[in-house]
């Protein structure tokens, strides 16, 4: 996230003396929701606001002039018509343009580009053996086709592979083959393109922008040395390269409440610019020096950080604060960051629904308006300065910003104030050493590395405060998420506030915040009831993809596949306390199955790796290479007979035989097919393999006979029916992603498990999935994390949150994208829905049609926190059928044909459910 500095306070916070002036505020406001309403609309109905605006600011104007009270709604409409005037322009201008009507045909062209950001990473929602994909803005200033040239202008974005796309830098025009979409309501978007060629670069980008690369690489070598946590953090503080962060890593610091540290914010300008003014003012410089030294090097920062709308956004917040407090004049603190607002929303109108736009704002306005009230009161309290400073700041900042990030991640962060009470001390420290290594390395090296091992050293200390703080159980509540949670959030900030204004009721407050906290962090650990205990395999809830744990000891377990996320699997890992992983398994090299390898590797130590015998797709393949690589391990091609004992579990490989070759899928039908005992029970874990493999494997007679059963290919219909019926397994687990792209799991899959008499648990449905073996009897617990599924179908992939890779088109243009697009239709056309600013919607859970939530036999289900316990209970003869969601389980236990039977189902009742608990 990007906030405008929750952890750092500039060089002194007064009190306020003078009441505020908040008629430009009022103002500024205003134009703000005019044009967050009107960017997706026609250019007329901008205009008619505009026009209407003057007509009611002129008649406001003249009730002032007569003794009236209207100035401040003079203000306030005179403002909505500076914003909308010209924006009806621009909106007409990119809707009437030759290149979106060339768009409407779905052109194919030549086309050439300037690009205005750095590309993207595009995350999840694509086919699995697609390669990683970016987004890129840029400037189309001509097209070829037809033997024709068309020189046109206006913004697009561009979907384009990664290996080819990554490494351009804003400034760089370039010449690519691009088919043409249009945007549908997407504001200033005069088009969607996706590249077809890898881009011919077109001369050299301005000179500032390849300075900028200099430095922010020079960095990076610099910091090469250091650890690795600490290596991948140090340029995020810096000018806000994450390219080579742990993703883990930053999730802790997402979920402490310390996102705002990795992104360029207000917070690196006002301690660089105010280092540079304590320097200055030290050598007894004048006003004007003073002020044209820090302007230097804040124009220097914003070089190095890129002048991307966020830089400047923060650089211009920071300035503001900087001023304001610098003249000692809080009165005009509002009217100066009113200004700013509406400079920025006449320059770029779209950050009227950039989240980080708003944050930075209402961080901003926090700083200059109440934390210096809240830093005198504790001053007056005798709370030393510093303290004060630090806690008002901090305070004041994510109370703002809580409702807009809660209406974006769905979560509320309960431990942010104080990570960042322990993170501001040393992020001034980190900042100014990184950024003068940052200037020195380029020059000279060694030097620069010098003042990187200096840096570093408070650097660890983030390190470890968000990592302690971010693995909390608890440290986050779930929240609703869109405009419905944000003002709901918005109203408790405001009833907290009311209650605290009377000193009395302050301190039963604060006495209930403490206790809740004692309450919803210490004790959740201790009775979220997870892991489950006895459980002798774990399916996690990583989305679309496979994530399989198979525990052989206290902290040790064999992993089956990563997931897509690293996120989502180091997730699971730490809630199981897994700290060693003595195996891990690569069944085949998708994404979905091994583009969350750095999520083991986090914190863990790895032993011996093994994978499937083809290293398809190059994409995959080379991302656990890279991974494997600094822990100096690689994966081993697993042969048809491999045993393995680990612990508690033994495994062995069954196929395939050798690698397929012209199949539907060669990837899949080449996974590793594996049978894994674990006291006692056998599980079939037969990764993605198709109708191909599991038809070889019966051919060549091999026992896959199993209790458990890991459906193949997260229940897609390429499953042989026969290969199914052979497994003979009782419980059948699927992991799969909720209202994934792909249908999954097939009905016709569904159909065969009901058949077969299998019961189903689902990680799309349940969450993590665990299968236990407690007393002699085979059981299941699922959980849904708290803080992972946010909301039904809504799951966060590297900061982004929503339908895979349509999250991150929503995120780019500032638009929702409508429910069953996929990715590759939401790249052709960018679609209004009916969410805002990007924020997830929540999706109805799919309810079963008959038999409500019992388990085999009318099921009893206890719940715990996010944990629901399923024992199964065999019913009495006089109960009917049963039935799980969909899947009907007939009563007969007499032998694993019976379950091959199709009873029909009728309503089931607690009451009915009678007889001792048995095992299936």
């Amino acid at each position: 996230m990007n906030a405008s500095g929750p952890s750092a306070s500039p060089p002194a916070v007064g009190s306020v003396a003078a009441p505020l002036d908040m008629r430009l505020g009022v103002g500024a406001v205003a134009a703000w929701l005019a044009v967050s309403m009107t960017l997706g609309r026609s250019p007329v109905v901008a205009l008619l606001v505009a026009v209407g605006s003057v007509l009611v600011g002129l008649a406001a104007w003249v009730a002032a002039r007569q003794g009236g009270h209207g100035t401040a709604l003079t203000v306030a409409a005179f403002c909505v018509a500076l914003v909308l005037l010209p924006l009806s322009a621009r909106l007409a201008r990119a809707r009437d343009s030759p290149l979106a009507h060339l768009a409407l045909s779905h052109a194919n062209v030549t086309a050439d580009l300037r690009v205005t950001s750095d590309p993207r990473p595009l995350t999840g929602g694509g086919p699995a053996s697609a390669a990683p994909r970016v987004a890129i803005d840029a400037d189309l200033t001509a097209a070829r086709f037809a033997d024709r040239t068309l020189v046109l202008g206006g913004r697009v974005i561009v979907f384009a592979p990664a290996q080819t796309w990554r490494e351009l830098i804003p400034g760089q025009l370039v010449r690519s083959r691009v088919r043409l979409a249009p945007a549908a309501n997407a504001g200033l978007l005069s088009a969607i393109a996706a590249a077809q060629s890898a881009p011919e670069r077109i001369g050299q980008p301005p000179w500032w922008q390849r300075a900028a690369v200099v430095v922010r690489s020079s960095l990076r070598q610099a910091a090469s040395t250091l650890p690795a946590p600490v290596r991948g953090l140090l340029p995020g503080l810096v000018d806000g390269d994450t390219s080579e962060l742990d993703p883990v890593l930053a999730e802790h610091f997402r979920t402490a409440g310390l996102m705002h540290l990795l992104a360029v914010s207000g917070t690196n300008c006002v301690i660089i610019v105010g280092a540079v003014l304590l320097v200055l003012r030290r050598l007894r410089l004048g006003p004007v020096m003073c002020a044209a030294g820090s302007g230097l090097v804040l124009i220097a920062f914003v070089v190095v950080a890129r002048p991307s709308p966020s830089v400047l956004r923060a650089a211009t917040m920071s300035g503001i604060a900087l001023v304001a407090l610098a003249v000692g004049r809080p009165r005009l603190a509002v009217p100066m960051l009113a200004t700013a607002v509406l400079g920025l929303l006449l320059w770029r109108p779209t950050l009227a629904n950039d989240a980080g736009f708003t944050m930075s704002v209402l961080a901003t306005g926090s700083l200059l308006v109440i934390a210096p009230t809240w830093a005198a009161g504790l001053r007056r309290r005798r709370v030393p300065p510093i303290i004060a400073e630090s806690v008002a700041v901090a305070a004041a900042a994510h109370l703002v910003t809580a409702p807009v990030i809660a209406a974006i991640s769905g979560t509320v962060s309960l431990v942010a104030i104080p990570a960042n009470v322990l993170a501001e001390p040393v992020v001034a420290a980190a900042t100014i050493a990184g950024f003068g290594a940052a200037l020195t390395a380029p020059i000279l090296m060694p030097l620069g590395q010098f003042l990187a091992v200096l840096a570093g050293l408070p650097c660890r200390w983030l390190v470890w405060v968000a990592s302690w703080f971010g693995a909390l159980p608890g440290a986050v509540l779930p929240w609703p998420t869109g405009l419905v949670g944000g003002f709901s959030l918005l109203a408790v900030v405001c009833v907290m506030w009311a209650l605290a204004w009377r000193p009395r009721r302050r301190i039963p407050l604060v006495a209930m915040a403490v206790t809740a906290l004692i309450v919803q962090i210490p004790i959740r650990s201790v009775t979220s009831g997870w892991p489950p205990g006895g459980e002798v395999f774990v399916a996690c809830d990583v989305g679309q993809g496979d994530a399989l744990v198979l525990p052989t000891g206290r902290g040790s377990a064999v992993v089956i596949d990563t997931g897509p996320d690293p996120v989502l699997v180091d997730r699971c890992l730490h809630d199981q306390r897994i700290t060693e992983v003595p195996l891990l398994v690569l069944t085949h090299d998708h994404v979905d199955h091994v583009a969350g390898i750095g999520g083991v590797l986090h914190g863990r130590r790895v032993g011996r790796v093994i994978s499937g015998p083809l290293a398809e797709p190059e994409s995959g393949a080379a991302l656990v290479a890279d991974a494997l690589r600094p822990r100096h391990l690689q994966a081993e091609p697993a042969s048809v007979g491999l045993g393995l004992r680990v612990g508690s579990v033994t495994l062995e490989v069954l196929g395939p035989l050798r690698a397929f070759r012209g199949t539907r899928s060669d990837p899949n039908n080449s996974s590793l097919m594996l049978r894994a005992d674990s006291h006692g029970v056998r599980i079939l874990l037969p990764g993605d393999a198709e109708i191909e493999a599991q038809q070889q494997l019966l051919g060549v007679g091999a026992d896959v006979a199993a209790d458990v059963l890991k459906v193949p290919h997260h229940g897609s219909a390429y499953s042989d029916h026969s290969f199914l019926s052979a497994v003979h397994a009782r419980l059948a687990v699927i992991s799969v992603g909720a209202h994934n792209d792909y249908g999954q799991p097939a009905p016709s899959l569904l159909g065969e498990l009901d058949r077969l008499g299998m019961v189903v648990r689902r990680t799309d449905r349940d969450g993590d999935v665990a299968v236990t073996w407690t007393n002699g009897r085979l059981g299941t617990q699922v959980r849904r994390a708290v803080g992972v599924a946010l909301s039904e179908g809504c799951r966060p992939t590297s900061r982004s949150c929503g339908f895979g890779r349509r999250a991150e088109l929503a995120a780019a243009v500032g638009l929702p994208i409508a429910e069953g697009v996929t990715d590759r239709q939401a790249e052709d056309s960018v679609s209004a829905g009916h969410a805002t600013m990007g924020a997830c919607r929540t999706l109805a859970r799919t309810s079963p049609t008959a038999c409500p939530p019992m388990a085999s036999g009318c099921r009893t289900s206890s719940w715990s926190s996010a944990t629901r316990s399923f024992s199964l209970r065999e019913p009495s003869s006089r109960s009917p059928p049963p039935r799980v969601g969909s899947i009907r389980v007939p009563i007969s236990t007499s032998g694993r044909a019976a379950r091959s039977s199709r009873p029909s189902c009728s309503t089931c009742s607690a009451r009915r459910c009678s007889g001792d608990a048995a095992s299936w």
